[in-house]
């Protein structure tokens, strides 16, 4: 509790104060890792967005779509552990460009997909390239930036996650606007191949963190398995739990979501782009307010207040009649609670492994959370057949967040901790 006073009385300072203070050099790291995080939404969040249109175009069940979305996450789970293992040995910026470089790949490699067998292999590639990428873009990011302004750092980071699933909506609507569904969503994929233009400007102007340049030359490389040593295993199980309840929530919401508004609230691919906007914006806003209160209460409370809120949240969007100009503003603080834990829980495992594990040990535990979360949204368009979508959307996302809250309970606070080598 000491420690959470302590760190109220130093984050008094505004939202983006962090930025001021990091100096020209860190300012390109934060624009290189936040634009690489933003089209690696993009190109993920284009799938939910066309999961009707695959259904319709390829005659498959929803239970196949959400597989599709499972083994990209599974791929992302692999990516993010191998990417964030090699960037401890080989450094954090080249890492990321080599992410950067897969999944832009993978998404081009989707738009030429002729089935659902090869869709779902080229999606594997785009998942670890996604996984690699959110990983060792948010360990480089951490570990330059002063500790009492990690949470507002990591929430401007994750709030460009926002801004990707803004663009590919927005690219949605217009693809789908000026060409028939059959070819619009193989020109969506298409575009997902830009972001490989961003490793030009990463080469370029960022450097690697001085921290991570000093381990590389002083200290022995260590083994992949070493954050399962005894000194570490504790902050790598609890690291996984967190992150399980953290990514099974967001995916339950964000893959299934976009099809509920279609086919429960019977709202088109053009009729649904304010809801989703609305989300958005909430999430935005949710990622950049929950980095300050995570910097000014702590990570904990972040992680408990946001996950008894969007369950509430949850529940009510998929089972209460409402209006349709209810639903949209409802949106709002669904997306606002069902993200403001992410830029806590950034924060908190960064700060829960040394310097020589620190890229394994967060690409492992953050993508823990993607492979068993992936599986969500699998098991609603499984569950779907049996049930309102409605329902299984708010079943598993109410589970997922209790996970969130129990394990919240057993961690200790993080909240301004010095990065150690």
């Amino acid at each position: 509790m000491s420690n959470v006073i302590a760190a109220s009385s130093t984050s008094q300072d505004g939202a983006f104060a962090f930025y001021e203070k990091l100096g020209p050099k860190g300012r390109r790291t934060f624009w290189a890792c936040t634009t690489g995080f933003a089209m690696d939404a993009m190109d993920f969040m284009i799938f939910p967005l066309i999961i009707g249109t695959l259904i319709a175009v390829w005659r498959i069940d929803p239970k196949t779509a959400g597989g599709i979305a499972t083994v990209t996450l599974w791929s992302s789970a692999c990516g993010g552990w191998a990417a964030g293992f090699l960037a401890d040995r080989l450094g954090r910026v080249r890492i990321m460009q080599l992410s950067i470089l897969m999944f832009s790949l993978g998404s081009l490699l989707s738009a030429v997909a002729q089935d659902p067998l090869q869709l779902t292999v080229f999606r594997s590639i785009l998942g670890f390239g996604f996984g690699g990428e959110a990983a060792v873009a948010s360990v480089a990011l951490s570990e330059i930036v002063d500790p009492k302004h990690r949470g507002r750092a990591m929430g401007s980071y994750t709030a460009s996650y926002a801004l990707g699933w803004g663009a590919a909506v927005l690219l949605q609507a217009v693809i789908f606007t000026v060409l028939p569904a059959e070819i619009a969503w193989r020109a969506l994929f298409g575009v997902g191949a830009i972001p490989a233009l961003l490793i030009l400007f990463i080469r370029r102007n960022v450097e690697e963190p001085a921290i991570s340049s000093a381990m590389q030359q002083s200290e022995v490389p260590a083994s992949i398995l070493s954050i399962f040593a005894p000194a570490q295993i504790a902050a790598t199980l609890r690291g996984a739990l967190l992150t399980i309840g953290v990514q099974g929530g967001t995916y339950s919401i964000t893959v299934w979501i976009p099809q509920f508004l279609r086919a429960e609230r019977k709202i088109s691919i053009i009729g649904s782009t304010p809801y989703l906007l609305v989300v958005i914006g909430g999430s935005f806003t949710g990622y950049l307010v929950g980095g300050w209160l995570a910097d000014r209460f702590g990570r904990r409370f972040v992680f408990m207040a946001s996950s008894i809120c969007a369950s509430a949240l949850v529940y009510g969007y998929t089972h209460v009649e409402f209006s349709d100009s209810l639903m949209l503003v409802l949106g709002f603080p669904l997306g606002f609670f069902a993200s403001a834990y992410y830029s806590a829980v950034l924060p908190f495992l960064n700060e829960s492994f040394p310097t020589r594990l620190r890229g394994g040990g967060v690409g492992f535990t953050y993508n823990a959370g993607r492979a068993v979360g992936s599986v969500f949204p699998f098991l609603i368009g499984a569950v779907s057949a049996q049930m309102p979508l409605g329902d299984a959307i708010s079943l598993f996302a109410i589970i997922s967040f209790g996970l969130m809250l129990i394990v919240s309970l057993t961690i200790r606070e993080t909240n301004g901790d010095e990065l150690t080598s």
